[in-house]
């Protein structure tokens, strides 16, 4: 496989909001087809959703007051496990350094949640993660229509599927308020690009793995089944180490 290591390097601006120049710049051609920025960048929003979404899952199955919330939080962590997994199996194959930390505006919203409790708590649950759903599922439709990579769009058609379930059942707690929600996912803050970046991983230190729950229902893309079976002889990625939760 043809890479360009010094391209691939951690990318220095991401986020929810990411603004960048030539996101269709091709990278790295790849035995799955032509890998871009954005594809790369993709790659790794997917990963920093499931690093402060997974445990706020947990948090809600913890703090929650309401059916509605305790089911929306089994959907975060079971729907996360499963694209953490396909993330994790992808990325060695296209040479992408994941963050094993979500970026500081991620971590805010965690850290807001932790001080919240009662119906408060359920109220910014469930309006924070619509909207992050939200701004998240007009990417996911860019890259599922534009990417060329095979490994990209498979992620892109699991995490499609994921972020409208995700948004359904926020929507069915029946705390969201649509306007501000609407209004806060379009208009988003003017935050500086070292609060929209999840940091690189500290060298050496081991990737941290979201554990499905013991029901899991959704399921990781069959990497073995792309393009052929062509994945079958790449590196199948880091083994499992530290567990989130």
């Amino acid at each position: 496989m043809a890479v360009t290591l010094v391209a691939l390097a951690y990318p220095s601006m991401l986020g929810l909001s990411k603004v960048a120049t030539a996101q269709d710049r091709v990278i790295s051609n790849t035995q799955w087809g032509p890998l871009t920025e954005q594809d790369r960048d993709f790659v790794v929003k997917v990963r920093a959703a499931g690093l402060w979404e997974y445990p706020v899952g947990q948090l809600g199955l913890q703090k929650s007051t309401t059916p509605a919330v305790v089911t929306a939080s089994k959907h975060l962590v079971d729907g996360h496990a499963a694209l953490d997994t396909t993330c994790r199996k992808i990325a060695p194959m296209l040479n992408i350094t994941l963050p094993n930390l979500p970026s500081p505006q991620q971590q805010g919203f965690v850290s807001q949640l932790k001080a919240d409790s009662g119906k408060k708590f359920d109220s910014d649950f469930a309006n924070i993660l619509r909207m992050t759903h939200g701004a998240i599922f007009n990417t996911i439709s860019k890259i599922r229509s534009t990417t060329k990579n095979s490994l990209v769009r498979a992620l892109a058609d699991q995490a499609n599927n994921t972020v409208l379930d995700h948004m359904t059942v926020m929507e069915k707690t029946g705390l969201v308020d649509f306007d501000q929600t609407i209004f806060q996912q379009t208009t988003p803050p003017k935050l500086p690009n070292s609060d929209l970046t999840p940091p690189p991983p500290a060298a050496g230190q081991p990737e941290v793995v979201l554990t499905p729950p013991p029901n899991a229902t959704s399921t990781p893309v069959d990497i073995n089944g792309i393009a052929g079976g062509g994945a079958a002889a790449a590196s199948p990625g880091a083994s499992p180490a530290p567990t989130a939760g």
